[in-house]
């Protein structure tokens, strides 16, 4: 566990829920009068469990220590473990109102979600036999999530304090429909949780629980955040870094690179998303056939939410086939 700033730990727990890997989730654990406030919480397995609890204890703090837990979105990775945590220290848990919308299609009864996915690959061109394998490849997580809803639901403006800091929400739609970050203006310190990330751009994707056009939601978001005066950033994932003006535009650029990879897809002939997917070199340089499958669905839900904006920005026009969505320029 390591201090990050006069009192704000920072500790990474496992990425997968299997194993540890060289990736990480980040968890911040910031000093209050009445106890600690937990940023987001990992997986719900034995290994990032035995984690935390093996960096509290060498730092004299027990989970009846913590008082609040903040969940920036409800992705597995960081809200996994809440229910688990709050259970042991009796702890106020709190997320966007639009997050506690999600949970039970997510991880209770998720039926009608596979459904849907089911209908949205589809309707994205995916053949059959690969839609399947796409759909259902997140199966089985839900058993590493201990699935708690809020205490406290909040909503952009909102005040999260613990005493010696004072932590303005900041509604970030785009990855998840209510992710939030927490700004600290007077220590300049902005916990971004998958907002902002020092070196990879978070999926942004539209799927049956995003908000309506989610990219261009995330990107309205990366800019009312560039207006803030921020000197460190608190990543959910990698390291903590400074440059946020910087990575934002950076962020911005590589979405407007993405879009002109569309446009030069769809040059000749009509295209359906998951053709344009595969034209798109993804992250480290891999094309869409060598992806596992739940990073191809990632890949055509993310080309969905670019091709979404561009409509609505008017660059592109949709063309209905026999239940499959198509596009090609206006």
């Amino acid at each position: 566990m390591t201090q990050v700033t006069d009192g704000i730990h920072w500790f990474k727990l496992p990425m997968s829920p299997d194993e540890p890997t060289r990736d990480h989730i980040n968890v911040y654990l910031i000093r209050g009068d009445n106890g600690y406030l937990l940023v987001d919480s990992g997986w719900n397995t034995d290994i990032s469990f035995n984690t935390m609890h093996n960096h509290l204890v060498k730092n004299g703090i027990s989970f009846g220590d913590i008082s609040q837990i903040l969940v920036t979105h409800i992705h597995p990775d960081h809200y996994g473990m809440a229910g688990r945590i709050k259970q042991l220290s009796g702890a106020t848990i709190a997320m966007h109102h639009l997050e506690e919308e999600l949970i039970e299609s997510r991880y209770i009864h998720m039926d009608g979600l596979l459904h849907e996915t089911d209908r949205m690959l589809v309707a994205n061109g995916l053949p059959h036999d690969e839609m399947v394998d796409l759909r259902d490849a997140t199966v089985g997580m839900e058993k590493f999530i201990m699935p708690a809803y809020p205490d406290i639901r909040l909503r952009d403006g909102d005040t999260v304090t613990t005493g010696e800091f004072t932590f303005r929400v900041v509604w970030t739609p785009g990855h998840s429909a209510g992710h939030v970050c927490l700004y600290e203006a007077d220590k300049k310190i902005l916990l971004s949780g998958d907002h902002i990330l020092p070196r990879i751009t978070p999926n942004i994707s539209v799927n049956p629980q995003s908000i309506e056009n989610p990219l261009g939601r995330y990107i309205d978001a990366l800019k009312e955040v560039r207006l803030l005066d921020v000197e460190l950033a608190l990543p959910g994932h990698d390291e903590p870094f400074n440059n946020v003006t910087a990575r934002i535009d950076a962020i911005i650029e590589h979405h407007i690179q993405r879009n002109m990879e569309i446009l030069i897809a769809l040059q000749q002939e009509t295209k359906n998303t998951y053709e344009i997917a595969q034209e798109i070199i993804w992250g480290n340089g891999s094309k869409f056939p060598d992806l596992p499958p739940f990073h191809k669905r990632m890949a055509v839900f993310e080309t969905r939410a670019h091709l979404d904006m561009m409509t609505t920005e008017g660059y592109l026009d949709v063309l209905p086939r026999k239940g499959i969505i198509y596009y090609r320029q206006r």
